[in-house]
């Protein structure tokens, strides 16, 4: 998909029409100063320092975004009569087995919403047993999907001497792209562990890895970017029952399946130990012979080729 056939993010526009009217209104300055027919040099200059100075104001800028968990199911999203049908009704990706479990909010206002598949995680076993996460808006329109691909979780660990490698795939609304986040099998003793991922952009590549920080007590991240600047930060509150976290990402990196991944991946932090866990012994079962390896349907979907013959 195109850059122009794809929806914007308001964040986005609104981050990118300020740096661009602030380079507008300098080149109209100097435009007036300068010759019409042969601009200096001068004038030249002052159009790059300009923008150069828009680059450094995004930088500058952050968007904040909170992720609460709910201790309970009692909320206004599930809770009430039809309540459940009703949602299904909004959106085909809300399954019967939807659980939500924590809502987002910006700016003081709730815009979406985080849930995972009950039924596959809490109640299969096995390789049966997958997490699904799905980002949803406060009126309950599909925003994106994370699904654990345990078949490549497994070939990873295996590949690690039974280190646990956890693998997700991330599918959004606006990309036809899909987003691999997989934890890093180069990690030594009581050092932090990396998830690592890219997004295209305009055709380029752009890498990205959530560090987990050093001193870390409420499940705390920092998103850094291919040139090693930390241009995000997940931060978890410790006084709390359910979970909070409070999410930051600079101006100059604000992206709409950027924010989709970092809120996705919040919600993935409740579950990261519990997902480590089934993924070793999952690996360490197959090892060993005792169990049969098997792959769901919706996960053999995205490893389908997509130059199949159809």
């Amino acid at each position: 998909m195109t850059a122009s056939a794809q929806k914007k993010d308001p964040v986005e526009v609104e981050a990118k029409a300020a740096a661009a009217e602030a380079a507008t209104v300098a080149r109209d300055e100097v435009l007036e100063q300068a010759p019409k027919a042969d601009p200096s040099k001068d004038a030249v200059a002052k159009l790059e320092k300009t923008s150069k100075t828009a680059i450094k104001d995004a930088k500058k800028s952050w968007h904040d975004f909170n992720v609460d968990v709910w201790l309970t199911p009692f909320n206004s999203i599930e809770f009430g009569p039809w309540k459940r049908d009703r949602n299904r009704g909004k959106s085909r990706q809300f399954t019967t087995d939807m659980d939500v479990f924590a809502e987002i909010t910006e700016n003081g206002e709730r815009t979406g919403v985080l849930g995972y598949r009950k039924e596959i995680w809490k109640d299969a076993t096995g390789m049966d047993k997958r997490l699904v996460l799905k980002l949803f808006s406060d009126t309950l329109n599909w925003k994106a999907s994370m699904d654990m691909m345990l078949g490549r979780s497994v070939q990873q660990t295996l590949a690690a001497g039974g280190f646990p490698v956890t693998s997700f795939a991330i599918n959004t609304s606006e990309d036809d792209n899909l987003i691999c986040v997989e934890r890093s099998a180069d990690k030594w003793p009581l050092l932090p562990e990396n998830f690592s991922f890219f997004i295209i952009h305009d055709g380029e590549p752009r890498f990205y890895r959530f560090r987990r920080d050093y001193i870390n007590l409420g499940g705390d991240y920092t998103l850094i970017d291919q040139h090693g600047d930390h241009v995000g930060h997940i931060d978890g509150a410790i006084l709390t029952i359910g979970g909070r976290w409070r999410c930051k990402l600079r101006g100059d990196h604000i992206d709409q399946r950027l924010l989709q991944v970092m809120k996705l991946f919040t919600g993935m932090v409740s579950f990261n130990s519990q997902a480590r866990r089934h993924v070793k012994h999952i690996a360490r079962d197959i090892r060993d012979g005792r169990l049969k390896p098997t792959i769901q349907r919706q996960e053999a979907d995205l490893y389908m080729n997509p130059r199949r013959i159809r």
